[in-house]
C-alpha cells in the first residue's frame, strides 16, 4: 500500500489549523508543530480564575470562507461553534465631538450618520453599492495565488483599476461619499486590522467596513479562542496530529528542498513544510540566511511593518451595563495619534482605544456577576524610541484614564484580574517580528505578487500561510490564505483537493461569469 505523502505544519494559529482541515481531507498525513501549550496562536484565549479573553482577535467577520471550509470536511460551523450576530455591530466615540452607534440596519445607519452630518447620510447606500461591486469584481484575485507581476498584469485584473483606485488613500476614496471626517473615520478605523492609517492605506479596503454592514459582526460563543480550538479538535478527529510545547527550531533542507523540520527534542520528515508562524520571524529563525534569495534578512529589516498593540485584559467585579458590546474611541487630532504611532514611533497622550465588554453578550467569559474588559491601544512597533519596560506602567495608567471618556469609571478599584502584553511580549512570546502584531504592512509595495508567496519563491517544498503571505492580515483572508496554499501544496504533491469539484484552473473564469 502506498503511503501518503507527509505535511509538517508549523503553527497552530488559524491558517496553520485551516490548512490541516483540507489537507488532511485530501489524504494528506498533517503534523501540527505548535511553540506554545495552546492552540490557536493569537486567536487562542487567556483564562484565569474563571474570567476569559481572546488574546487577539475579537472581531469575527465574513463567516463565508470559514463556513466553507467546515462544510468541505463534513461539518457545520454554526453548530460547532454558535455565533450571535451583533446589533448594534460597535459604538464609535469621537473625541472630536459626536458618537456613531454601527448597525447593519441601512435606515437606522442613515439616521445615526445624519445626527452628525446630514448632507453624509444619503450617500450609505452608495457606499455599499459601491463596495459591493468591489468585492464582488475583485473576490477572485483574493482567492487565487499571485506568484509574479505578471498576474497583476492580467487583462482582467487591469479592467479594475477604475473601481479600485489604488493610486488613491483609503481617507480620500471615502471622500466622495462622505464630507464629515469624523464619519469617514468610522467607515475607516477597520484599516488599522491592517495595522496602517487610513490616510496611507490603498483604498481598495473600503471593503472592510463594507463587509461588517453587508455580512456582519459576529462574537462566536466562548469568543473567536472557540473557533481555533473547534478546528484543532476536528482536525484531531480527522486524523492530524497536533504536537504544542515543541518549537521547530529550524526548517530541515537536503539541497534546496524542505525535507522536514527539527524541534529540541524531535525530528519530523515531510514531504512539503508549511510555515504558519509570523514570516519574518521564522524564516530568520528557522531557514539560513544563505537558502533565501529574495527574502534575506537584510531585505526583511527594510521592509514596512504594522504598528503593535498595548493590550490590557481585565477581570472586572461586577458589570458595566450600559457599555456597548465593542466601543472604540477615535482620538481627538486622531491625524496626529497616527503619526506618533507610525511616524514619530513614540507614545501618544491622547491615543486611540478599544474596549471589547464580552460579557454583554456572552456571560460565560466571567463569573456570575462580573465580566471581562478587553481593552487595546495601537502603539508603534518595536522602536529605540520607547522603553517599554519603563514606560509601561505610566502608559497603563492614561490607558485606565482613557476609559473615563467612554463612561468607564472606577475600573482600578474593581480589577480581580488583570493581564498586560505589550511590543515586547508580542515579539518574545508570540515571535512576532519587531511585536507587529498585524505583521508586514498592506502598502501597495507589499501586496498581491510583492508580498511573499503562498509557495514560498526562496525554498523549493515551502509553503505559507497567515496574514504574512497573500492575502494579507484578518482571520477571513487567513483562511483563504490556507486554501489558496493547499491547493498549491496539492498541485505539487501531484494531488487533488478533495474539498472542491471546480479544478483550479477553472476557478477565475467561474467566479467571473458569477460576479
Amino acid at each position: 500500500m502506498k503511503q501518503a505523502r507527509r505535511v509538517v505544519i508549523v503553527g497552530a494559529g488559524p491558517g496553520g489549523l485551516a490548512a490541516a482541515l483540507l489537507l488532511a481531507k485530501s489524504g494528506v498525513d498533517v503534523t501540527v508543530v505548535e511553540k506554545r501549550s495552546a492552540v490557536g496562536g493569537r486567536t487562542s484565549t487567556l483564562s484565569n480564575q474563571g474570567y476569559h479573553f481572546d488574546i487577539g482577535p475579537t472581531f469575527f467577520l465574513y463567516p463565508r470562507v470559514l463556513r466553507e471550509i467546515f462544510r468541505s470536511v463534513g461539518r457545520d460551523l454554526d453548530k460547532e461553534v454558535p455565533m450571535v450576530r451583533l446589533d448594534p455591530q460597535y459604538k464609535l466615540i469621537f473625541g472630536a465631538g459626536g458618537q456613531l452607534e454601527a448597525t447593519p440596519n441601512i435606515e437606522r445607519m442613515k439616521a445615526a450618520v445624519a445626527a452628525i452630518s446630514p448632507r453624509d447620510a444619503s450617500h450609505f447606500e452608495g457606499f455599499l453599492a459601491e463596495n459591493r461591486e468591489k468585492l464582488a469584481r475583485f473576490q477572485p484575485f483574493l482567492e487565487t495565488p499571485f506568484e509574479s507581476w505578471r498576474d497583476l498584469a492580467k487583462l482582467d485584473m487591469l479592467k479594475l483599476l477604475p473601481l479600485l483606485r489604488p493610486w488613491r488613500s483609503l481617507d480620500s476614496d471615502l471622500g466622495t461619499h462622505f464630507s464629515d471626517e469624523r464619519i469617514r473615520l468610522g467607515f475607516s478605523f477597520q484599516s488599522k486590522y491592517l495595522g496602517m492609517s487610513p490616510f496611507s492605506c490603498p483604498s481598495l479596503f473600503s471593503i472592510l467596513s463594507f463587509l461588517e454592514y453587508e455580512h456582519g459582526v459576529f462574537h462566536p460563543i466562548g469568543g473567536c479562542g472557540a473557533v481555533t480550538r473547534a478546528m484543532a479538535r476536528i482536525a484531531q478527529e480527522m486524523g492530524v496530529r497536533i504536537l504544542l510545547d515543541e518549537p521547530v527550531e529550524r526548517v530541515r533542507f537536503e539541497g534546496s528542498r524542505a525535507v522536514g523540520v527539527d524541534t529540541a527534542t524531535q525530528s519530523f520528515d515531510a514531504d512539503a513544510v508549511v510555515v504558519n508562524a509570523d514570516f519574518a520571524q521564522a524564516m530568520r529563525g528557522m531557514v539560513p540566511n544563505a537558502k533565501r534569495r529574495k527574502w534575506t534578512d537584510e531585505r526583511i529589516a527594510k521592509k514596512k511593518f504594522s504598528c503593535s498593540t498595548f493590550m490590557l485584559y481585565l477581570g472586572i467585579e461586577g458589570q458595566y451595563e450600559d457599555l456597548a458590546h465593542h466601543t472604540i474611541y477615535l482620538a481627538k487630532d486622531y491625524r496626529q495619534n497616527l503619526d506618533d504611532i507610525e511616524i514619530g514611533h513614540q507614545l501618544s497622550t491622547d491615543p486611540s482605544f478599544y474596549v471589547q465588554n464580552a460579557c454583554a453578550t456572552d456571560k460565560s467569559l466571567a463569573p456570575d456577576g462580573n465580566s471581562t474588559l478587553y481593552v487595546l491601544l495601537p502603539v508603534s512597533h518595536e522602536s529605540e524610541n520607547i522603553d517599554w519596560q519603563k514606560q509601561a506602567p505610566a502608559f497603563r495608567a492614561l490607558a485606565l484614564r482613557q476609559l473615563e471618556k467612554i463612561g468607564i469609571t472606577g475600573v482600578e478599584k474593581r480589577i480581580r484580574v488583570e493581564k498586560q502584553i505589550n511590543p515586547l511580549n508580542w515579539a518574545q512570546d508570540f515571535a512576532l517580528y519587531k511585536g507587529a502584531t498585524f505583521s508586514m504592512a498592506h502598502t501597495l509595495s507589499q501586496m498581491l505578487h510583492l508580498r511573499p508567496h503562498n509557495r514560498f519563491e526562496d525554498a523549493e517544498g515551502v509553503y505559507l500561510v497567515g496574514g504574512g503571505t497573500h492575502p494579507g492580515s484578518g482571520l477571513p483572508v487567513i483562511f483563504e490564505s490556507a486554501r489558496i496554499t493547499s491547493r498549491l501544496l496539492l498541485e505539487d504533491l501531484k494531488m487533488q483537493p478533495e474539498w472542491e469539484t471546480t479544478p483550479m484552473v477553472n476557478r477565475q473564469a467561474a467566479f467571473r461569469t458569477a460576479s
